[in-house]
């Protein structure tokens, strides 16, 4: 995965079951790769360590902020792109509630429920 998100510390602040995988939502997030994220989904299938998929909410470049203050981008094993740029992707529900689509979209778990266990 060659956009993966390099994590040095972060703050857990929700977690989810999505069917077959677990999801954690990251705030207060230190990155060794020289992004400044505000929140990142990582979902992670069962059994596994690793997360199989990101979304993450970063803030806009200067340029683009007229269009939004935070970039909603996805990292998967074959994608890595931006999908929205908007001000709510600042807002933890506003964040959580799309992020959480995304990957239920992404990683084919459609018809799974959302459970929330934190």
């Amino acid at each position: 995965m060659q956009d993966r998100p390099v994590i040095k510390t972060a703050i857990p602040k929700l977690r989810y079951q999505i069917g077959s995988h677990s999801a954690s939502l990251l705030g207060e997030i230190e990155s060794g790769d020289g992004r400044a994220y505000r929140y990142i989904l990582a979902f992670v299938p069962s059994g596994q360590r690793e997360p199989v998929f990101y979304v993450c909410a970063e803030p806009s470049p200067p340029a683009e902020r007229a269009d939004g203050a935070y970039r909603l981008g996805i990292v998967g094993e074959v994608l890595s792109e931006v999908v929205d740029t908007d001000d709510r992707w600042g807002d933890l529900d506003a964040f959580a509630e799309q992020a959480l689509k995304l990957g239920q979209q992404a990683l084919g778990l459609q018809q799974a429920s959302v459970v929330r266990l934190m």
